[in-house]
Formats: C-alpha cells, structure tokens, sequence
C-alpha cells in the first residue's frame, strides 16, 4: 500500500513541477478511483487569473466530470501541499474518502496545521494521512520561493 501511496505522490510532485516551470505556487495533485488515476491538476491561478484555480479545484472538476457524479465519494487525493480552507471544503462537498498530502502549510492549511476542517462537525469527515515524501514536496516550495526572494538584476 505505501509503495503504491508512493507512486502516486511521485505523479503529483510531476505536476508540481508542471506548476514551477509555469512560476506557480508549485502544488500537484491527482485523484484516484479503483487504482485508476481519473483527475490530475496543478496550481494555475497566475495563468487563469483565478485565485479558485488550486490544483485540488481542478482536479476534483476534472474527478466530478470522469466519473459523471457530483461526489467523488470513492476516491482519494493525492496532493504535495496540505489543502487550504476553500479547497477542503470543495473536498468536504464532494464527499471525497481519502486525502493524501505532503507538506504542511503552517499559514493556510486546513487539515490540522492553521485549522482542521475535520473537527467542524460538517456532514462529512475525511480520511487524512499527511507527510508523505514530505522532503521532496517542500524541496518545490523551497525553490520556488527562493527564486521569487532573489533579488531583480538590472543590466
């Protein structure tokens, strides 16, 4: 099973790298259904001009319109970044099983590191396993926000 949790999170850190070469906040994220990947995203708010356009966002639009349903009750997400308070609530909405994340986010994240959305009493919990290839994860964030604190050269 953690092999496979692996393989997964090996294909969203894929799409985080999609992300940093388009200078997006570098989060990937994939959707499985039955062993099958239905859903794969990442951060595009800079390209879309859209500050809803999260990597989980996309890829639970792209889950909902695989599987025909407006819950995606049987599959998990595979994410590199801990979700923020709008995208678990899109996951809360959507009746997700499983979310899978590995790095913390201290400033927005809402599955136990700013908030927990699980303890809100909604109508649905989700499954949360956090940290996997954590290093790896934050190994993106860190070279992304690096090149955003190096100083302008000017010729």
């Amino acid at each position: 099973m953690v092999i496979q949790q692996k393989f997964y999170m090996e294909k969203a850190l894929r799409q985080a790298q999609c992300a940093l070469e388009e200078d997006e906040v570098p989060v990937g994220a994939i959707i499985v259904y039955k062993n099958q990947i239905i859903a794969k995203a990442y951060n595009q708010v800079e390209r879309l001009k859209d500050p809803t356009a999260h990597a989980e966002m996309i890829a639970i639009t792209q889950a909902t319109n695989f599987l025909g349903s407006k819950w995606i009750n049987d599959c998990t997400l595979y994410v590199t970044v801990e979700p923020c308070s709008m995208c678990a609530g899109a996951l809360v909405l959507s009746r997700i099983a499983n979310v899978v994340f590995g790095a913390d986010d201290p400033k927005t994240g809402a599955f136990g590191s700013k908030i927990n959305i699980n303890n809100l009493g909604l109508n649905h919990r989700i499954k949360v396993k956090k940290g996997l290839l954590k290093e790896e994860c934050v190994a993106f964030l860190k070279e992304f926000f690096r090149n955003k604190r190096k100083p302008a050269k000017f010729n």
